[in-house]
């Protein structure tokens, strides 16, 4: 088969690789219906934490079962699925804990490469959920959605103890922030304040529920937020990017008991020991345990009762990847789909 392989700063490329095979007895084989680049895949894509060597891309999936190994209990053949990027039996101490990306015997679904038409998922029984009926064309970019992006923003909302009544701030404009609005509005949040400066990431953090708009970064964002909570700071803020800028504007924008959740994948932040002990605030995150949450969302999917699949507002077919990245690296698009 072929599918995408990064060998170094911005080359990605399209070209054979080794159909995956069933490995342990708790593998399956997924034919893919769509996958798609991931904001996370763009630390690697722009030097930053790269490969050494040529390595298979993509950890997002959802897709028909196609061969399941001779252990494989629950999942069958020709069942539609979504799984998390990390794989897990979902039985240990850890998982039972609901942190199932952590768990005992966690692997990364990415090294397989999901960015080609077949994937390797280990430990199948744990990892993958199987939806009730075959979904349509239409319904699968909702799906997908779930198994990364909606569920990491999921995961930062419950991170930040999200509820009824309170103010929320999401800080970054990515598909996983954007997907935190809508965790937000749907956990009950009373205010959800999306910070970006796009007007086209703006107005979909809108439709997803965002009752203000931030333009301001750094410490102007951070005296905005203030202003908009009577000078106390939010009571939940979600970091979606990574950074030290963004780490940091999310501490300072909430309030003294407040909740930080954070989601992007920390590059070089470093937290002033004293600062946050003053800040007394609660401070949570990490690599989301999608795992825990699939079943309520595939719920709220299939039900219509959310669109997730909204923040693919790019649709490229498998073979054009290479230009799926360009767009997401030069914000041309939030986020792209790749049908193979």
């Amino acid at each position: 088969m072929r599918g995408a392989v990064l060998y170094g700063p911005h080359d990605i490329r399209f070209e054979e690789r080794a159909d995956p095979k069933i490995l342990e007895p708790t593998d399956v084989i997924l034919k893919l219906s769509a996958t798609c680049v991931c904001g996370s895949d763009l630390w690697p894509y722009r030097g930053i934490d790269a490969p050494k060597e040529p390595t298979p891309m993509g950890h997002e999936y959802c897709g028909i079962v196609e061969e399941i190994g001779g252990a494989v209990k629950n999942i069958k053949r020709g069942q539609f699925v979504v799984g998390s990027f990390f794989a897990s039996d979902n039985t240990c101490a850890i998982c039972h804990a609901g942190y199932q990306s952590r768990c005992t015997h966690a692997q990364y679904v990415g090294a397989g490469g999901a960015q080609a038409p077949f994937l390797r998922v280990p430990l199948a029984d744990g990892t993958l959920v199987a939806t009730r009926d075959r979904p349509t064309d239409d319904e699968v970019p909702g799906l997908l959605a779930a198994s990364d992006v909606l569920g990491t923003g999921w995961f930062g909302a419950d991170a930040a103890a999200v509820g009824p009544g309170k103010t929320v701030a999401i800080v970054g404009d990515g598909a996983v922030g954007i997907c935190a609005v809508l965790a937000a509005k749907q956990m009950g949040a009373e205010r959800v304040i999306a910070m970006s400066q796009h007007p086209a990431r703006q107005k979909l953090a809108r439709e997803f529920g965002a009752t203000d708009i931030v333009t301001e970064r750094g410490d102007e964002g951070v005296a905005k937020i203030k202003e908009l909570t009577a000078g106390l700071g939010a009571h939940s803020v979600i970091e979606a990017v990574g950074s030290q800028q963004a780490m940091m504007q999310a501490i300072r924008s909430t309030r003294p008991g407040g909740h930080v959740g954070f989601v992007g994948v920390s590059h070089g932040v470093e937290l002033p020991g004293q600062e946050l002990f003053y800040a007394e605030v609660h401070l949570h995150g990490g690599p989301a345990p999608v795992r825990r949450f699939l079943p309520q969302l595939l719920d709220l999917i299939c039900s219509g009762k959310i669109d997730p699949g909204k923040v693919f507002d790019l649709t490229l077919p498998l073979d054009q990847v290479a230009e799926g990245y360009r767009a997401m690296d030069e914000r041309r698009a939030i986020k792209t789909l790749l049908r193979p």
